[in-house]
C-alpha cells in the first residue's frame, strides 16, 4: 500500500479569495497532474491530508475527484478533536463536507487544542504513516509548512525509503503555462 501525505500554503499564505481564485485552479492542476502520475504508476493507494484551509483542502478535492476514476481512498487527518471549531460557519461547513465524503477521518489528539505538542504529534503521525509526501512549498518563501519541510528534511536524513516531492513557484509557473495551453487545445 503506497500513502501520501500533503500539505501545503494556507490559502491567505498565497493570497487567494475565494473557491474560484485562478491561483487555485492552477495548484489543482498541478496536484493533480502528480497524483495521477502515481496511480497511473501503481503507486498510490491513499491520500492523507490535513484540513487546513488551502493546499490541504484542494488536496482533498483532487483526490475526491481522482477517486471517480482511480482505485483512491482519502483520509483527513486532524491534529485535535476540536479543530476548525473557530472558523466561519462557511469554512465549517466546508471541513464536516470534506469529513463527510472521506473514507476515513480522525483526530491524532482525541481532546481539544491543548499547545503545539499537539502539533508536533501530528506531524510525527502523519509522517511515520506516510510513504512519501507531497508539498506545495518554497523553501524561498517560508509559510506555516516549513514546520512540515524541517521535519521531513530532518528525517530524511535518517530514513531512506521515504521521498518527498516539492511542488514550488517554479514548478508552479510551469504547471500554469500547462494548464493553458491545455485549456488552448479544448
Amino acid at each position: 500500500m503506497q500513502r501520501i501525505w500533503i500539505s501545503g500554503y494556507r490559502g491567505y499564505e498565497l493570497g487567494t479569495f475565494g473557491d474560484k481564485d485562478p491561483k487555485i485552479t492552477v495548484i489543482k492542476y498541478a496536484i493533480k497532474q502528480r497524483l495521477t502520475n502515481l496511480l497511473e504508476e501503481g503507486q498510490l493507494d491513499w491520500v492523507i491530508t490535513g484540513a487546513n484551509l488551502g493546499v490541504e483542502q484542494w488536496s482533498a478535492e483532487v483526490a475526491l475527484e481522482l477517486r471517480q476514476d482511480y482505485n483512491l481512498r482519502l483520509a483527513v487527518m486532524l491534529p485535535y478533536l476540536d479543530f476548525g471549531s473557530r472558523w466561519s460557519e462557511n469554512n465549517q461547513l466546508k471541513l464536516q463536507n470534506l469529513k463527510n465524503q472521506a473514507d476515513f477521518w480522525s483526530a491524532t489528539s482525541k481532546g481539544p487544542y491543548q499547545g503545539g505538542r499537539q502539533f508536533r504529534e501530528y506531524q510525527q503521525f502523519m509522517f511515520q504513516h506516510t510513504d512519501r509526501a507531497l508539498l506545495v512549498y518554497d523553501p524561498e518563501y517560508p509559510g506555516k509548512s516549513k514546520y512540515d519541510y524541517e521535519m521531513i528534511e530532518k528525517y530524511l536524513e535518517k530514513r531512506d525509503d521515504y521521498q518527498l516531492d516539492l511542488v514550488d513557484y517554479y514548478h508552479l509557473e510551469q504547471a500554469a503555462r500547462d494548464y493553458e495551453e491545455n485549456q488552448r487545445e479544448w
